[in-house]
């Protein structure tokens, strides 16, 4: 198999994940819309690994679309970054396997706190889903690279899942260009916003 043939396969393996999560959602991923689109207070992403580095991303999104939110690392958060999260706040929880040692172990302070809880997981009957108030699952087929073990198509959904919520939720907010302007006003977007008012 010559580079691009291992390039489109990667390419392939990803894309179809994503076809096949557009037919997987459900009532759950309503929910956790509505739940957040309530919330008095912030939304909080945890994970660790690929799993935390998409986790920042979404936390950015969120934030940059209308929906107060900022990333806690997992294991900084057993070592006292839980101060950050208060009761009126929600906790996305991403673990592709939902038993994530790291982020297992939040919950018993989370629950003490008082705030609920998503998971995003592939694992339906995991400790993760069953602990979370909502679960927002997902199956795939493989990894996209040569050993089916790195984290690709499944931190690829991921993203896609926090992209889902953030585009959700800032069209519920009714979030203006303007507004969007207000949180983005460097860069390429913020100069072409910024022509726009003119």
């Amino acid at each position: 198999m010559g580079i691009l043939d291992r390039i489109n396969r990667v390419i392939e393996i990803e894309a179809t994940s994503i076809t096949e999560l557009s037919k997987q959602i459900g009532p759950d991923y309503e929910l956790a819309v509505n739940m957040i689109n309530d919330c008095s207070g912030k939304v909080v992403v945890t994970g660790v690994g690929k799993s935390g580095h998409a986790g920042k991303k979404i936390a950015a999104t969120l934030a940059s679309t209308g929906t107060p939110a900022f990333f806690v690392h997992s294991t900084e958060g057993i070592h006292g970054d839980l101060g950050m999260i208060q009761k009126e706040d929600i906790v996305i929880m991403i673990s592709n396997s939902g038993e994530t040692s790291e982020v297992i172990s939040l919950l018993p302070s989370l629950i003490k706190i008082g705030s609920r809880n998503i998971a995003i997981t592939s694992k339906k009957n995991s400790t993760l889903a069953d602990a979370c108030d909502i679960a927002l699952t997902y199956q795939y087929e493989s990894e996209a690279d040569h050993l089916g073990l790195a984290p690709t198509t499944s931190s690829t959904i991921a993203l896609v899942i926090g992209d889902v919520l953030a585009a959700s939720l800032s069209e519920l907010k009714n979030f203006s260009k303007d507004d969007f302007h207000v949180y983005h006003p460097g860069g390429s977007l913020g100069e072409q916003l910024s022509r726009k008012s003119q």
